[in-house]
């Protein structure tokens, strides 16, 4: 029998509508084989036939569904002042001093590895710091009063990580910390950089702070301290008490208003 016979069959017999016989879904097509071996149509004249019309690829195939991109990491923080603080590129005009203080006063030092009912908070170490800055150096300016008070304050962001910690990240931390420290000094109209001079003075005042929070608070004798910190240059009669959140918070701000009294307009 001819081959022709496979085209002039009507589509009616086949419960389709459609005249084309390779149309998706149709009935004919999932009988074709059987057609084929009961008309002994050759493959060559199957092809040569239907070929044009055949394309499983495309009779099977789902429609493509654009995939949704991820959207790319936050790397802002929003304060309570309402700022968004862009952590990789920070600008001096989303930066407040409530904030500061409100970080700085829930950041403990030593890991909150401190005797007492409260953490002994970045806050009152930077008030004690800046304090021992002006026994070492009676003279200090207020501007450099301010920078000593404001020497820790990229922790309100990223926290008090203890020295063996930034050991390990690296550089990279440390250039971290340092645009955060000019953009907070551009902003309070603070040089964007500390002079040789003055972080030495500060490098010392901390060492002293630190010398004394070791012993009173953090459980270290005075000989350990001694031996892992290094004996402090001058041994400073202040006693320390951890201050609770709300407290350390309201000394950091009112030292912060009286600096900026003395600073020349």
């Amino acid at each position: 029998p001819s081959h022709q016979s496979f085209f002039s069959l009507s589509p009616s017999e086949y419960g389709q509508s459609n005249p084309n016989p390779l149309n998706e879904g149709c009935a004919k097509y999932r009988f074709m084989p059987i057609f084929l071996w009961q008309n002994g149509l050759n493959s060559f004249t199957f092809w040569q036939e239907i070929g044009p019309f055949y394309s499983p690829i495309r009779t099977l195939r789902r429609p493509r569904i654009p995939r949704r991109k991820s959207p790319p990491p936050r790397a802002w923080q929003r304060m309570l002042s309402g700022r968004r603080l862009d952590l990789l590129d920070p600008s001096p005009m989303d930066v407040e001093i409530g904030d500061i203080a409100h970080g700085l006063a829930r950041v403990a030092r030593w890991n909150g590895q401190t005797i007492g009912e409260h953490a002994f908070s970045v806050a009152q170490h930077s008030l004690v710091v800046e304090d021992v800055c002006r026994e070492l150096s009676p003279d200090l300016s207020p501007e450099k009063c301010l920078i000593a008070l404001l020497h820790d304050a990229p922790e309100y962001v990223i926290g008090d990580m203890i020295s063996p910690f930034k050991a390990v990240l690296g550089p990279g931390y440390r250039e971290f910390e340092d645009r955060l420290e000019r953009a907070i000094h551009i902003r309070f109209g603070l040089p964007p950089v500390t002079d040789a001079k003055l972080k030495k003075l500060i490098k010392r005042a901390d060492h002293i702070s630190a010398w004394l929070e070791a012993v009173q608070l953090a459980g270290f004798s005075a000989p350990e301290a001694n031996e892992i910190f290094g004996e402090p240059e001058v041994h400073s009669d202040k006693k320390l008490t951890p201050l609770t959140p709300t407290d350390a918070q309201a000394a950091f701000l009112d030292r912060f208003s009286a600096i900026q009294k003395d600073l020349p307009a």
